[in-house]
């Protein structure tokens, strides 16, 4: 892998599941593997590299060959700790990288055009944040970050931002509608949303 790349993905993994009764949800079967499995699947195409962000110890998701790392501000804080880990962790790794695509790890169902909308959005724009809505509500895990933010991010979070639009409001923002509406971003919560997406999954292992 290049040095060069413009855009890697970032699984953020870090929630606690409580209303799953804790333990990790990308964990959890769905279909023919777990659902990290599909949410890789969809996003590897997407983009030049791709890495999870997820606390606890990395062993767990040695299987899977992709990279692991922690929130960089510890587990207690929130997504944007997630998101600032990633930038720095893509910072680091890809100096040259430019942006970073996120999605969230309890969502197997994202669209498949997710980082060729954005980055278009971005190229046109020149934001520095482009993020995903479906039925004109924001999708703030479902975004691309320019990693000249992470500095910025972490003095926002020093500060007491705990809040993804209140913070990204703050920078050059743009948006992407998504016509196919909420069920592209449908994320898994309970026992009776994996349920739903089991059957939803049915015979396409995709879930088209």
């Amino acid at each position: 892998m290049s040095e060069g790349v413009d855009i890697v993905g970032v699984i953020i993994a870090g929630g606690k599941a409580r209303r799953m009764g804790g333990g990790d949800k990308c964990l959890l079967p769905l279909g023919r593997g777990v659902l990290l499995d599909h949410i890789i699947a969809r996003l590897r195409p997407q983009v030049a590299a791709l890495a999870l962000n997820a606390n606890g110890a990395a062993g767990r998701f040695a299987s899977f060959g992709v990279p692991v790392f922690a929130d960089s501000l510890g587990d207690d804080i929130g997504p944007l700790s997630g998101i600032l880990a990633a930038l720095e962790w893509a910072a680091a790794t890809y100096p040259r990288c430019r942006y970073v695509l996120t999605v969230a790890g309890d969502t197997p169902f994202f669209p498949l055009d997710l980082g060729a909308r954005l980055s278009a959005t971005a190229a046109a724009s020149r934001a520095d944040i482009v993020v995903a809505t479906a039925d004109g509500h924001d999708e703030p895990l479902f975004a691309l970050w320019s990693t000249a933010l992470a500095e910025d991010l972490r003095a926002a979070i020093a500060a007491g931002d705990r809040k993804i639009m209140q913070w990204a409001g703050r920078h050059r923002l743009a948006r992407v509608a998504f016509d196919d509406g909420e069920a592209a971003f449908f994320n898994i919560n309970t026992p009776d949303d994996l349920a739903a997406a089991a059957a939803r999954l049915g015979g396409n292992e995709h879930g088209r």
